[in-house]
């Protein structure tokens, strides 16, 4: 019979179960990495699904930015554009947008673009050309059209004005009114209106000629009119933001394509 020697089982008379701890915890340890990576390609693909579906609630990016997915790819989160903002209109996307996260976006009802800066802040601040430095003027920017989404709302086709602030005492937002500071924004809460027929849209619109007041057709003769978006409308949002309605009667439609220069609108 031939003797069993303790060195072939690792030196010592438990050898062996040590030997056997050791392969089970190299097994535990390759299922950890295994469940880490499904872990973190999940979390990947749920961005990139959440990606896709926010696309049907497309974001209102900055002045100059380049269609969406190039924009995306373009993008470095940088927040320079944020930074150099006179009205603090552009903020970074949450955390609960996937991989829109920390992309730079406006809330044009919450506070629009209204071209305080003349449209070149952000675009000069832009690192990467995520903002299209082709852009010099406000006029070549394209961010997304506005629409008359509640006609019934509309106080202009009900043929009534405005008394008041647009947006309420407690409304936070700013707007260039250069009668009263041709660069510095004033806030919309302490600038009161008396009205006869309401056009604040097309009075504080920042694009000479991009919406106007129009007879309502077949009715020349009342006091109604209609806003009329005309196609150098760049999407701004200071329509949207500076409309007292409730439900708000004009939006901004945001553009995902043809956004960049020399491009049409989408």
């Amino acid at each position: 019979m031939t003797d069993v020697n303790d060195s072939d089982n690792g030196g010592t008379p438990n050898g062996g179960a040590k030997r056997s701890r050791r392969v089970d915890e190299e097994r535990r340890r390759f299922l950890r990495s295994i469940g880490v990576g499904g872990a973190v390609t999940c979390a990947a693909l749920a961005g990139l699904l959440q990606h896709r579906v926010s696309s049907a609630q497309a974001r209102l990016r900055p002045p100059g930015s380049l269609d969406e997915e190039a924009f995306l790819a373009a993008c470095i989160k940088c927040g320079q554009c944020v930074q150099v903002c006179p009205i603090r209109a552009i903020r970074l996307g949450d955390l609960d947008e996937g991989i829109g996260n920390g992309v730079p976006h406006i809330v044009a009802r919450d506070q629009a673009c209204d071209f305080s800066c003349d449209a070149t802040q952000c675009i000069l601040a832009c690192p990467t050309g995520a903002l299209s430095h082709l852009i010099d003027k406000k006029e070549q920017v394209k961010m997304g059209v506005a629409k008359l989404v509640e006609p019934d709302a509309c106080l202009a086709r009900q043929g009534k004005g405005w008394k008041g602030t647009a947006r309420g005492p407690a409304f936070p937002g700013v707007l260039r009114y250069a009668e009263v500071d041709r660069w510095k924004a004033q806030p919309v809460a302490e600038r009161p209106y008396d009205l006869a027929l309401c056009d604040l849209c097309v009075r504080h619109c920042p694009i000479e000629g991009a919406i106007a007041l129009e007879a309502l057709p077949g009715d020349a003769g009342s006091a109604r009119r209609t806003p009329v978006v005309a196609k150098s409308c760049v999407g701004c949002g200071v329509c949207e933001m500076m409309c007292p309605t409730a439900p708000i009667a004009i939006r901004v439609e945001v553009m995902t394509t043809g956004r960049e220069p020399g491009g049409t609108h989408a």
